[in-house]
């Protein structure tokens, strides 16, 4: 996956300034996930928050257009090669008609909304490995008839 120069200038100014997405929480007052996606060009911020966001890096405000404008959600390769990303790919595979069979039975017919929508990501510390907890919460829509 190729990212866009944006991208990489925001990564280069956080890694240069030692920060995390979890340290721009404070900043801008977003989740780390969704800050993570305004990196990456998958969410797009108010003026604000891009000032805000641009200040703290010490980046051109010229970049302001770029964090404001709508993006092209989804872009890359149909199935990526990098081995973390490509394992959700396999979650989907492996789990995702059950996760389907589930919200069915528990809420009806329908889907679960990726726009009123949020991921968190924490690290559960174990003695035999620690544990990647993602969880999604999202809005049911039920499909109507019409």
């Amino acid at each position: 996956m190729t990212v866009s120069a944006t991208t990489e200038k925001l990564l280069a100014a956080k890694k240069s300034k030692g920060l995390s997405f979890a340290d721009l929480e404070t900043t801008i007052g977003r989740d780390e996930v969704w800050i993570a996606a305004l990196f990456y060009q998958q969410a797009s911020a108010s003026e604000d928050e891009a000032t805000k966001l641009l200040t703290a890096l010490e980046l051109s405000l010229d970049l302001v257009p770029a964090l404001t404008a709508f993006p092209i959600k989804g872009l890359g390769p149909i199935v990526p090669t990098d081995p973390l990303i490509y394992r959700f790919y396999e979650i989907m595979q492996v789990y995702g008609m059950p996760m389907k069979e589930i919200i069915h039975e528990k809420f009806g017919d329908g889907i679960m909304s990726a726009i009123d929508f949020t991921l968190d990501i924490d690290k559960i510390e174990d003695p035999k490995g620690d544990r990647v907890q993602v969880t999604m919460n999202g809005k049911f829509l039920a499909y109507k008839k019409w």
